[in-house]
Parts: structure tokens; sequence; C-alpha cells
């Protein structure tokens, strides 16, 4: 196994109390219809994780800026909603390298749990529709299964709908 897959399954251990059995893709799991087509689900039961920047006119967005969307892989994440929910000017996807530096993974294999920053965090209510959703597990070729409720509840996450 990768050795952050095997990170995130340590901390999901360490932090959760959980045992989340990784899962790992030769083919990668770098998109949502990649990621369902390796697992055999609709591509709406893949929880992918966006970090996203919050702005303000008057300063630079940093660390404290972020947020977390685990949303459905078939929903588009609305910015405007985003900005809109938490009181910010605009929001954007956040820079490749804050989100390595702050929440600790890589885009294209960002847990929704398990971040080295606590950020605020919401969750798409379509992935509850499904009886397990999949979740990257710290690389872009691996994944792992669990239900959505809790999902929601080991991110600590508010569910609204925040897509287009």
């Amino acid at each position: 196994m990768h050795e952050r897959a095997a990170e995130f399954a340590e901390r999901a251990r360490d932090r959760h109390d959980i045992d989340l059995e990784v899962v790992e893709f030769d083919a990668g799991t770098k998109t949502a219809a990649a990621a369902a087509d390796a697992v055999g689900c609709d591509t709406a039961a893949i929880a992918s994780t966006i970090v996203v920047s919050l702005s303000e006119p008057e300063r630079e967005a940093g660390p404290d800026d972020l947020i977390a969307a685990i949303t459905s892989g078939a929903n588009r994440l609305d910015l405007d909603a985003v900005a809109e929910r938490f009181g910010a000017t605009a929001a954007t996807m956040a820079d490749p390298g804050q989100i390595r530096e702050v929440v600790g993974w890589s885009i294209g294999g960002v847990p929704p749990v398990c971040h080295d920053a606590a950020l605020p965090t919401v969750f798409d209510p379509t992935l509850t529709e499904y009886d397990t959703v999949y979740g990257a597990a710290g690389t872009p070729s691996a994944l792992f299964a669990v239900s959505p409720d809790a999902l929601a509840d080991l991110a600590g996450a508010t569910v609204v709908d925040l897509t287009e």
C-alpha cells in the first residue's frame, strides 16, 4: 500500500477509532468518473473533497480562510453559494500548494477527513441518497467506502446544498 494511503488509514484509526478499508486501483481514481468506474458505483456516490479559499477585499486569504466541501461526484460546487454561506466576498478553488501545506494532502487525493488542520466542512445532501459512498484515501489511486451519515459525522460536516 502506498505510504500516504497507509498514513490515511492510520490517522482514521488514531483520530476517529474507525478502521477504514483502503483500496488502491492501478488505473487511478483522480476524477469522480474514474473513481466510480473503479469501484462500480454511480458517479454521484463519489464523495469528492474540494478545498475552497474564502476572501475579503481588504485582505489576502490565508490558512484560516479555507473550507472543505464534500460533494457528490455528479455535482459541481457553486462557489458563489459557498461565499454566501460563509459570509465572504468571494470563494475560489484553493491553491494546490496551500492545500498541501494546510490540509496535509495533495489535490487528487484529498480525503474528506484526517486533515492537518480543522476546516469548516459542508456536505452535499446528494450523498445521503446512497447506502455507501467512496472518498479519496490520501492518493489519486486510493479510496475507502463508508456510509454517508458516518462520513458527515467523522468530518464534522454540516449537510447543506451548495451545488449548481
